[in-house]
């Protein structure tokens, strides 16, 4: 078993919901128009591995609602890949999606991973709850309380792992299986059952391969 899977299976657990893991390989589901896919275009391709889904760049955030019963709580692991060009990589996971445009969500932003920059190195991971707390009035009032650096960062153009626990008054998040937590924050808002969906920053695509998670 390998450190991601111990992990992962160890959160599990801990919720008592090991029995509940499920896997979704996203180009299957893409295939079977699954799928809902807001402001974004996708496409199927495939490398050494398997096939993934690839979502295009286009002005403004983007959703992928996947095809998940509503949750509240539970620990997801994401496979991504976004790429190192400054403002063009925003990359993660929305949960507790009540509409398209009401959910939370915690992402990456690849192209700070490996920074020179000590102020870009903690902005490499964000949580945020829209439409209320988007990253400029988190950043702008609570600064550095939803957003951090990445203690072993991947390398910005390859694909990684972020598995995020999500309870119902905290969400941890951690990278490739690093025991450390990249960032735990308090929610932003009371636990509600919602969709699960892919998150895409403004002016951002990116590569997504699976999804692995449990509910509660």
């Amino acid at each position: 078993m390998n450190k991601i899977t111990t992990l992962l299976v160890g959160l599990l657990v801990l919720s008592g919901s090991v029995s509940a893991q499920k896997t979704l390989r996203l180009s299957q589901f893409h295939k079977k128009g699954k799928l809902v896919v807001i402001n974004r275009t996708i496409s199927i391709e495939t490398d050494e591995q398997s096939d993934y889904i690839k979502v295009s760049e286009t002005k403004g955030e983007g959703i992928v609602w996947l095809p998940v019963e509503n949750l509240s709580t539970g620990t997801f692991t994401l496979e991504l890949r976004g790429k190192d060009e400054i403002q063009k990589s925003f990359v993660g996971l929305a949960f507790s999606g009540q509409n398209d445009s009401t959910y939370e969500a915690v992402y990456c932003r690849p192209f700070n991973f490996l920074a020179t920059d000590s102020v870009r190195r903690i902005h490499s991971i964000q949580y945020i709850a829209h439409p209320e707390f988007t990253w400029k009035k988190l950043r702008d009032e609570r600064n550095a309380e939803f957003e951090n650096a990445i203690q072993f960062p991947p390398e910005p153009n390859n694909w990684f792992s972020m598995t995020i626990h999500v309870t119902d008054t905290e969400v941890i998040a951690l990278i490739n299986g690093n025991a450390s937590p990249a960032m735990k924050v308090s929610r932003l808002r009371t636990a509600k059952s919602g969709k699960i969906g892919i998150f895409l920053g403004a002016g951002s695509g990116g590569d997504f391969r699976k999804l692995v998670y449990t509910g509660k």
